[in-house]
């Protein structure tokens, strides 16, 4: 199942905090300890959007390969490595505002900015940017890869030719300088684009077993196989597997960890709650958390149960294999380029203020910077997409890098170190599990980064080749 929401508020990108200098963002209550206020700004935002908020933050592109990362895990693993990560990002939640509620700090880089000064601040605006850079490039993927099929299917080109309409590379420049560009340029951006399907459920009883390649048939009829052998036994291929371990199942726990980012969005949601207070926004996070595990959990089970072995690093370009001229897998298909092509200047407006923090920390608004940095971000973003060769590279590698650094480490070491001792002595149960958690965030980031380049280097890797 799909229900993807794009929204974002006025406050949750380029308001006008991001245009006063750096030192302007730190609030009075720092200095008075006494006072512990989380923010000067009275949020406005109900409870229910702000679970709508978060959940529409956690959610991205993510959910695309978690079919893949349990055909290569087994439903059983998979459920509990997911349940795993779900738990552990709430938990890392509950350490981010803690910390924010001690220094009365609304923002990621500004934690880190209190914890260990500048090189805190760069470190974590340098996880935000890569994996929203990470984010902006899968949906770019998206487009690369969908967008052509649109078309195939609209003007009904069975045998494509090379025609530069086909080729997902020009489509991509073309949609940045034309959609996205221009959106990515206004000072501020409100966008709701609601966007919902059940195809993945309702194709799973629409699709027979064993999976036959509708370009291999030629027909659409081809597809009326049976899921037994001759003998009458069902065929080893439509048989779900419980647990499973391959090359492949490096890719999970990176494609899950970054399924379930948020965490930056997590304390500016948290400013626009009506009558905030820790256990508030923690509720927020724990509903939205699990809203999103229930989801991402049957998508991933149906597109599964759907193609089995054969299911792709990127669910919906399996589908075309059915049929590409479905007529509800290319509804699904619009809808999702329209989606994802409006979600990509959401996403850079985080960015760029991420780079501009960084950068330009006591600097207002000035148009120039404002469209340069754009320009910079997207150029980069197109170069990466049209050269590298596929989407679970992006998914693994980001997963495996930055997720980790947002999730586990370093909403543990902005605790360990942003809570007063004489509230919470170093050796105290709290603090030993925040260490810990830090240590579980390098664990899995070097043993997925391990895994993923003993798997590139083998030479059979998926994540090296293309679509």
């Amino acid at each position: 199942m799909f229900f993807c929401v794009f929204h974002i508020s006025p406050h949750r990108t380029e308001n006008t905090e991001a245009n006063l200098p750096e030192s302007q963002e730190f609030l009075s209550g720092i200095d008075d300890k006494k006072t512990t206020r989380f923010t000067d700004f009275e949020g406005k935002t109900s409870f229910g959007m702000s679970v709508f908020n978060l959940g529409n933050a956690i959610m991205g592109s993510g959910i695309l390969g978690l079919a893949y990362a349990m055909a290569n895990t087994g439903v059983v693993l998979f459920l509990v490595l997911l349940t795993v990560v779900a738990v552990l990002s709430s938990y890392s939640i509950h350490l981010l505002l803690k910390s924010s509620g001690i220094v009365g700090i609304r923002a990621y880089e500004q934690l880190g900015y209190r914890a260990f000064g500048t090189p805190g601040k760069m470190a974590a605006g340098i996880a935000i940017t890569l994996q929203n850079i990470g984010a902006m490039s899968s949906y770019m993927y998206i487009v690369k890869y969908e967008f052509p099929l649109v078309i195939q299917a609209f003007l009904r080109v069975d045998k494509p030719a090379g025609e530069w309409y086909l080729n997902g590379n020009y489509l991509v420049v073309i949609v940045s300088i034309a959609v996205i560009l221009p959106l990515a340029l206004m000072k501020q951006l409100a966008l709701y684009l609601p966007f919902s399907s059940v195809q993945v459920i309702y194709k799973k009883f629409n699709v027979p077993c064993p999976f036959v390649d509708f370009a291999l048939n030629g027909t659409a009829s081809g597809l009326n196989v049976s899921a037994t052998d001759p003998g009458g036994e069902e065929d080893p291929a439509c048989i779900p597997k419980m647990a499973n371990l391959n090359s492949q199942t490096a890719y999970t726990i990176p494609i899950l960890a970054f399924a379930f980012v948020c965490h930056p969005e997590v304390l500016p949601i948290y400013t626009e709650l009506r009558n905030a207070t820790k256990k508030k926004m923690q509720h927020v996070a724990n509903i939205s958390i699990t809203v999103m595990y229930v989801m991402y959990f049957l998508a991933a089970l149906f597109g599964y149960l759907t193609f089995y072995g054969e299911v792709e690093a990127e669910l919906l370009h399996t589908y075309s294999r059915i049929d590409p001229y479905d007529t509800l897998i290319l509804c699904v298909r619009v809808a999702v380029l329209i989606a994802v092509t409006l979600t990509v200047p959401i996403v850079l407006f985080p960015v760029r203020r991420a780079i501009q923090q960084m950068m330009f920390p006591n600097k207002t608004f000035y148009w120039p910077r404002h469209i340069a940095i754009a320009f910079i971000l997207l150029t980069f973003i197109n170069l990466l997409v049209i050269f590298a060769p596929n989407i679970l590279g992006i998914f693994g590698v980001i997963g495996a890098t930055s997720a980790p650094c947002l999730i586990f480490i370093f909403p543990a070491v902005f605790y360990i170190r942003i809570v007063p001792k004489e509230e919470e002595p170093l050796r105290s149960f709290p603090k030993i599990l925040a260490v810990c958690f830090a240590g579980i965030g390098f664990l899995f980031m070097i043993m997925s980064l391990s895994f993923i380049i003993i798997d590139w280097t083998s030479g059979t890797s998926k994540a090296s080749s293309g679509h």
